[in-house]
């Protein structure tokens, strides 16, 4: 079948009260830019559907794209025809016998903004349903939860039928939930944690830590290949890598050994605190999951939580590891996350670390080192990289891929 459009449902936008509207702006903004590549492609986001103009685009790469825009409820690809009965019986009776299987049950859903149409809503399903009931032997009708609901929408400017609803991403549009900063790290956790901040309409900057020669350039390209992955859901992230060589290395010659990570973690705290001012952020995202590791006990964030007043917010708290490497699968990280190429958590690790830190051991420990001057040192050192949906870093090592998948 070929599509001419594609219309859009909001769902959860659509519950907004005076400031929908700018809902609704930023979701057509969002869908341009993930619909940039199609060159033809019009988006027309009105108060309650967008609708995607196809203009000969390739109808699956438009949806696949759809499908990753945060504040989409769900959408169906469309076929426009001319105000003609015999028209709209032809196409209506090509798309149902295209979807159609032994057995299946239908219905006629039609809806007409044009009240000066020759045929009102129910004479039209009565004219369209018996049609197919004619010509389409086995179907039968369903009113209620029925196989295929066959739409048709009559507007001023032709009639759209669609056979189909395919589930969007949800959630809010990328942009209505203020700005924020994701710690990034290599594994598996942090992507999952910035999905759910996105969803939640938060713009992210990623702030990826990197300790050469002890983390590699594979282990950064990881990180970057990660963004790319989740730029898909907003078009577009850039990627903030702080240089922390000098930093974890003064921390382990100064700092006993139990507190090494609980001081390097303030560190890395105080620098995406400090990031996120310099970046007008409200708020720092991390994927820490409560008990998972040594800092993540409710001790261990009250010590290293303790650097900043922002808000810190941890949208993977209560879930289990099983849990979240579902959604990795899910949102196609899982495999670039569980790549062999560490990260700078991984290092310098202690073999027993507190689980438990006091916060007033922490804050003296601090003192040992030279804060002021390791983060400008570090801060003066970043580099920020704007990544694209689906950017690629690690086509190099594509053997590492398959011997691991």
């Amino acid at each position: 079948m070929k599509y001419s459009e594609i219309m859009v449902r909001y769902g959860e936008l659509s519950t907004k009260g005076k400031n929908k509207k700018d809902f609704i702006k930023q979701l057509g903004h969002n869908v341009r830019k993930a619909l940039q590549q199609f060159d033809d492609v019009e988006v027309k986001a009105q108060h309650d559907r967008l609708h995607v103009t196809l203009n000969g685009a390739d109808s699956a790469a438009v949806m696949d794209r759809l499908g990753g825009v945060f504040g989409i409820e769900n959408f169906s690809p469309s076929v426009k025809v001319e105000k003609d009965i015999d028209a709209i019986k032809a196409t209506a009776l090509a798309m149902v016998k295209e979807i159609f299987k032994p057995g299946m049950t239908f219905k006629i859903n039609t809806r007409r903004q044009d009240k000066a149409f020759e045929y009102d809503t129910n004479h039209l399903n009565d004219l369209l349903g018996g049609y197919i009931l004619e010509n389409v032997p086995g179907i039968q009708v369903k009113m209620k939860k029925p196989d295929l609901t066959l739409r048709v929408e009559v507007r001023m400017n032709g009639v759209f039928l669609s056979g189909q609803t395919i589930q969007g991403a949800g959630g809010l549009p990328v942009g209505t939930g203020g700005k924020a900063v994701m710690m990034l790290s290599g594994g598996i956790d942090s992507p999952v944690a910035s999905y759910y901040a996105m969803r939640r309409g938060v713009k992210l900057d990623m702030v990826h830590f990197f300790s050469p020669p002890y983390t590699s350039e594979q282990a950064l390209a990881k990180a970057k290949e990660l963004t790319a992955r989740m730029a898909g859901y907003s078009g577009g992230i850039q990627f903030i890598q702080v240089p922390f060589t000098k930093i974890q290395e003064t921390i382990k010659e100064q700092v006993p050994e139990g507190y090494l990570m609980t001081i390097q973690r303030r560190l890395m705290l105080r620098l995406t605190a400090a990031i996120a001012e310099m970046r007008h952020a409200k708020g720092i995202f991390n994927g820490e999951s409560l008990g998972q590791v040594a800092s993540q006990t409710l001790e261990s964030m009250m010590a290293i939580n303790d650097v900043t007043t922002m808000p810190i917010l941890r949208p993977l708290l209560s879930m289990d590891k099983t849990e979240i490497i579902k959604v990795a699968e899910d949102i196609d990280t899982y495999d670039l996350s569980i790549l062999p190429y560490e990260d700078c958590c991984t290092i310098f690790t202690p073999p027993a670390p507190k689980t438990r830190p006091d916060l007033e051991k922490s804050r003296k420990y601090e003192k040992y080192i030279d804060v002021e001057g390791l983060m400008k040192e570090a801060l003066d050192g970043i580099t920020i990289t704007d990544i694209r949906p689906n950017d690629k870093f690690l086509n190099q090592n594509e053997d590492v891929f398959a011997e691991l998948l």
